[in-house]
């Protein structure tokens, strides 16, 4: 697991920012934090235990994990949660691999098994449905090579028919619903009707958001 300082401004808060499969910071350096620092978790072929003492200079902390970060983060701090003022899902459930309340298994076996780069391809298209928005990821498309990113995607699912389903640390579910990674029905059936906040996004969420500060509580 790696980890980039997207914001490191010596702010009161900060957020602890799990990110998707197959990503780095490229994407998201372009998203203003306004009065917040940022650090971003991200590459879990070799995920690790997660240490806050370096975070202690902050007054608040919020957690934002989207797609596989909410399984992952939810495994990786769940004797954390404590130490966060906010913690918020989008994109993703914690049963990532799952036919009813993830990404069902088929679809996510076949993808591994025939990956390569028309496969890369269309996952970055289906993260969209707004053509200007998916041109503008792939003018800041992550820097991955093809073996680490199917070693990842290995790696993941093997993580989670390991440890099983991620423990519920999260204060806020946001489902995006026009959603064709995560499916919104799958999403709205993990978190349910009364917990989860429906949204009107596709699974790459963040070029609707003015900031980060968007993904926090008011």
């Amino acid at each position: 697991m790696k980890t980039a300082w997207l914001h490191r401004h010596h702010r009161r808060e900060c957020v602890l920012f799990f990110c998707g499969w197959g990503m780095d910071p490229s994407p998201f350096r372009e998203l203003p934090a306004a009065d917040l620092d940022l650090c971003m978790f991200f590459d879990y072929r070799e995920a690790h235990p997660v240490h806050l003492e370096g975070f202690a200079g902050y007054q608040r902390l919020h957690l934002v994990a989207w797609s596989w970060g909410v399984w992952m983060a939810s495994h990786l701090l769940a004797d954390q949660a404590a130490a966060f003022a906010s913690r918020t899902a989008i994109g993703g459930t914690l049963l990532p691999v799952d036919p009813q309340r993830g990404i069902p298994p088929d679809s996510y076996n076949a993808m591994l098994d025939r990956f390569g780069p028309e496969t890369l391809d269309t996952f970055h298209r289906d993260m969209f449905d707004d053509p200007g928005q998916l041109a503008r990821f792939l003018a800041h498309r992550p820097q991955r090579d093809l073996p680490g990113l199917r070693d990842e995607m290995a790696a993941c699912r093997d993580a989670f028919l390991h440890a099983g389903q991620g423990r519920d640390i999260y204060s806020r579910a946001l489902v995006t619903s026009r959603d064709r990674i995560f499916s919104g029905r799958n999403q709205l059936r993990a978190w349910g009707k009364v917990r989860g906040e429906v949204t009107p996004w596709p699974h790459f969420p963040f070029y609707h958001l003015a900031g980060w500060r968007d993904l926090l509580p008011p």
